[in-house]
């Protein structure tokens, strides 16, 4: 649902798209506010939806905050008929939704995941996201070739998205204590590993350790870093591959969306190598999660340099172009294994909370950084304007993994509780 936009507006403001001429289309220059728009409300939620579902679970929270998306997604087509700034305001409101669901996802699985399996649960689930972004792209690009034209991805993914909500109404659980058929050494032996959430997860959160921490910043630079870079790609290839790269809108969804698979297909394979030398003790957990971390911002930094230094050839480059794309989405999978499940090394107790922090500032930069191209990028065909947006987004990756390998931390705060 988040991702659908990205493609969708490229068939939405062409009329050439779709083979059904009643398929409607807008002459609309304001895109990337649109694309940005989401961001706008994903921010707003975030700090309270982490206090929220440490203190009341977070199973309740995720179906609101899915249903409601789902919702939104479906009434799009409706709302694109009066206008681009409606739209926007929808997608304020879908942002506002999803808000909701990342911190609660961390403290889910704070309760759920033993350490020795914490990077590889967490990139498994939240590799959700890079499979959820291709197949959306993809799915989204050949819908709107079609007769039934754009508007059909919005119903057909806002229906999915209500599908789940049902699905995670009957089979979800806030915690192994609160599933009734689980297998009681099993809930053990994660309750076991847990303890100390048990312990400490009625305690009052403890602001200002937390909002001093240098380890919590640290994490919060790689967070912004990456969220940055990752929003520059994920809301603008779609668009760069249409008009620089003259895609058409099937072919650009399906060639958008295939990094995606690799990026998921990273993080699995670094998780699993991340947990294996954690587990076996030949790094500590701190080495590890900085070794990962840079391999997924270092990487993508050094790939979207080399795509500007390119962005000026007269050559075809379309080749190099793709597969520089595809290293700079890719290789972010890495940093699954990095940042993304630090807030529980840092704090199992707090872990929700930390998520909120962190996603709040980093999604300032996902506002930013598409409204930057708003201004940057005024000529949608032009390679040398979009080579600037590519500069602008390596060395902030290259500053805020810098930043975290220096004051980063893999270790348990004192802040965490008794």
């Amino acid at each position: 649902m988040r991702s659908n936009m990205s493609v969708a507006i490229v068939a939405m403001t062409d009329p050439d798209t779709s083979p059904n001429p009643d398929v409607p289309t807008y002459e609309w220059n304001d895109k990337s506010i649109i694309l940005t728009a989401f961001y706008v409300g994903y921010i707003i939620p975030q700090v309270t939806a982490g206090q929220l579902a440490k203190n009341y679970g977070p199973k309740w929270i995720l179906t609101a905050a899915v249903l409601a998306g789902s919702l939104l997604t479906i009434l799009t087509p409706l709302v694109a008929d009066l206008g681009s700034w409606p739209v926007s305001v929808s997608r304020v409101l879908q942002g506002v939704t999803q808000g909701f669901i990342f911190p609660s996802c961390h403290t889910l699985l704070s309760k759920w995941v033993p350490p020795c399996e914490r990077a590889r649960l967490c990139a498994f689930v939240y590799a959700g996201i890079p499979v959820g972004t291709a197949l959306t792209m993809t799915l989204t690009g050949f819908l709107s070739a079609t007769w039934m034209g754009w508007p059909s991805a919005f119903y057909i993914f806002g229906a999915v998205g209500l599908i789940w909500t049902l699905t995670w109404v009957v089979l979800g659980r806030n915690s192994p204590a609160a599933h009734g058929g689980m297998d009681y050494r099993e809930k053990l032996y994660i309750e076991k590993s847990l303890g100390q959430v048990v312990r400490t997860e009625a305690a009052a959160t403890p602001w200002k350790a937390i909002l001093t921490s240098a380890p919590v910043w640290a994490l919060t630079a790689a967070y912004f870093a990456h969220g940055w870079g990752f929003s520059t790609l994920n809301t603008n290839v779609p668009s760069y591959m249409a008009k620089v790269l003259n895609f058409n809108i099937a072919g650009s969804g399906i060639l958008s969306a295939a990094p995606y698979l690799l990026f998921w297909l990273v993080s699995i394979i670094v998780s699993a190598i991340t947990d294996f030398v954690i587990t076996r003790k030949y790094v500590t957990v701190g080495t590890a999660r900085k070794v990962a971390n840079s391999i997924g911002l270092y990487v993508p930094a050094v790939a979207l340099i080399v795509l500007g230094l390119i962005s000026d050839s007269k050559s075809d480059i379309t080749i190099v172009t793709l597969v520089l794309l595809f290293i700079a989405i890719a290789i972010n999978g890495s940093a699954y294994s990095g940042y993304r499940v630090n807030h529980m090394d840092l704090s199992l107790a707090h872990a929700g909370v930390l998520m909120g922090i962190t996603n709040t500032i980093a999604s300032i930069s996902s506002i930013i950084a598409p409204l930057l191209l708003h201004f940057i990028v005024t000529n949608e065909n032009d390679p040398l304007q979009w080579a600037t947006i590519f500069y602008i987004a390596a060395p902030i990756y290259i500053v805020g993994n810098t930043i975290f390998l220096i004051f980063g931390s893999g270790e348990t705060q004192p802040w965490n509780g008794p």
